[in-house]
């Protein structure tokens, strides 16, 4: 048995309710309470006593969506993210360039031209200036979009010729040439033409992202990977060679995207299964793209842009097939939809469709809803996944997108809970930053990382309820609030320990505190 004792101890359950000390034993919590009571009861039977020197220990922070090797990936890779003009990121992609072999792809990932003086798309003919012999693919901060140059896409054989895919967009000119830039399922051109990726480079993104995501007191995330790397078995594989349970303990459920079902199926596997930190999750399915790049599906169409509704990347008819084919399979589904014409059709097809296993569905992202939207939802058993982390990184560029009117529906997470949804906390890193603090400060502050200007106000929400997004929140997205979340005798042994107490500081204060110690299944996974 170990004691854990030496500081507040934040149990959740309750706004303000904290005990003295915790014991467990086998990963798992025995008894939470009086610091005396506890060591006087189990004196004989403690083998380890954890001191935390007056750190704040707290339930397991989880992410509760983001793309894991994603996340090892940007750590690998050429980051754009931080830098702030088209001229920066050529800058960066031409010293790059001279240090790589002839041939050999450049990856860069993060751009993001709203963070930019000048809000333009570099064009390909630039990108052929730094190089013609090495492919570039670099990938937009939101995932749904990518630049190439020329050498990528003619191994992709993409010209000027080449017609849009059904869910994508492969932007040209006025005269109709291809501008390099590819939205949503047109990215796939491209992607398909890169070299495919080992077993060691999936081992070594997985190991790094696990890695890094301890030291920010991430105990598990629910991560979509598995449709990207070179089929499922393989990546699915990667997983389970990293978090063996001995070595790297941490609990990873992972969607299952629609497209690699099949070989689920192959494997003998399906929902929940796995093993006790690596699960298969919900169906994967994209609905629409994302407001950057003006791919967002809109009810109504976009205030800076007023012939364009966005992309549905399925017909009503194919997102009512896959959600059957979930169906079928005893499966939830956890669906991307951020505009409000995408989330009313998801919406839709899951009320067609009821699940009746107790299990519950999941909208990821949802950032664009009507009072009447918000009605609807209520009548159905789901989660929303959302990223408090948007509130910061998309104002103010975000209201040129939809104007003052349906921003007020938009980023409404304290309406949200309010309205009794049940929702969940991610960073849907890399996209955004994978520290969860990011987001718990996001949700209480509402300050844009731009202008450092506070929006809507109104939907501030408290610590407490920012907290559990990241904890009883992520539990409920995957039905198991009765083993994580909180600390409580019976419940996971899994912990986030910070240096200070979120509740004493103020709102901007919040993501300055710092990981001390994170503990998965009774181990300590992370010690500064």
């Amino acid at each position: 048995m170990k004691l854990w004792y030496g500081g507040k101890i934040y149990t959740l359950k309750e706004e303000g309710e904290w005990v003295e000390a915790v014991v467990t034993s086998d990963g798992e919590i025995v008894a939470v309470g009086n610091t005396h009571d506890l060591y006087s009861f189990y004196k004989e039977q403690i083998t380890e006593e954890h001191d935390l020197k007056g750190s704040v220990m707290y339930p397991g922070l989880t992410d509760s969506h983001l793309h894991i090797i994603g996340h090892g990936e940007r750590l690998m890779r050429l980051d754009l993210s931080f830098m702030k003009s088209a001229e920066e990121v050529k800058q960066a992609l031409q010293l790059h360039a001279e240090q790589l072999p002839a041939g050999e792809w450049i990856i860069g990932d993060g751009w993001n031209e709203n963070q930019w003086a000048e809000k333009r798309i570099i064009h390909k003919d630039e990108l052929d200036e730094i190089s013609s012999d090495h492919p570039m693919m670099l990938t937009r901060v939101c995932r749904h979009a990518l630049l190439a140059n020329t050498r990528a896409m003619e191994l992709a054989k993409v010209d000027d010729q080449t017609p849009d895919p059904q869910g994508g967009v492969i932007v040209k000119d006025q005269a109709g040439k291809a501008t390099g830039y590819f939205h949503d399922k047109a990215q796939d051109l491209i992607k398909r033409a890169m070299p495919e990726v080992t077993p060691e480079y999936l081992k070594k993104a997985t190991d790094l992202a696990i890695k890094d995501m301890h030291s920010y007191g991430l105990v598990g995330g629910h991560s979509e990977d598995l449709n990207y790397y070179g089929g499922f078995k393989k990546t699915y594989q990667a997983f389970l060679d990293v978090i063996d349970g001995k070595n790297i303990k941490f609990r990873a459920h992972l969607l299952v995207h629609h497209g690699v079902i099949e070989q689920v199926d192959e494997e003998g596997l399906g929902f929940k299964k796995g093993n006790e930190f690596v699960e298969l999750g919900a169906l994967k399915i994209f609905s629409d793209g994302a407001l950057g790049g003006r791919t967002a599906w809109l009810k109504e169409p976009y205030a800076d842009d007023p012939e364009n509704y966005g992309v549905a990347i399925h017909s009503s008819e194919e997102l009512d097939q896959l959600v059957k084919e979930a169906r079928k399979r005893q499966m939830p589904v956890a669906v991307h939809a951020i505009g409000d014409g995408a989330v009313e059709a998801v919406a839709d097809a899951i009320a067609a469709n009821p699940l009746d296993t107790g299990e519950r569905d999941r909208i990821i992202h949802a950032q664009i809803l009507s009072p009447e939207l918000i009605q609807k939802l209520r009548r159905l058993n789901i989660v929303l996944d959302i990223q408090p982390t948007f509130v910061a990184s998309d104002f103010p560029w975000v209201m040129e997108r939809l104007g003052n009117v349906r921003l007020k529906n938009s980023y409404s997470w304290k309406t949200l809970l309010d309205a009794g949804i049940m929702c969940a906390g991610g960073s849907d890193a890399p996209i955004e930053e994978i520290n969860p603090l990011l987001g718990i400060r996001a949700a209480v502050d509402r300050r844009a990382s731009y202008d450092h200007a506070v929006y809507q106000a109104e939907e501030k929400l408290t610590v407490y309820e920012a907290l559990s997004l990241y904890t009883k929140g992520s539990a409920q997205a995957i039905h198991n609030e009765n083993r994580q979340g909180i600390i409580q005798e019976g419940y996971l042994a899994d912990f986030t320990v910070l240096d200070r107490d979120l509740f004493a500081l103020k709102s901007h204060e919040l993501a300055d505190a710092t990981v001390t110690m994170t503990v998965v299944d009774g181990d300590v996974v992370y010690q500064r």
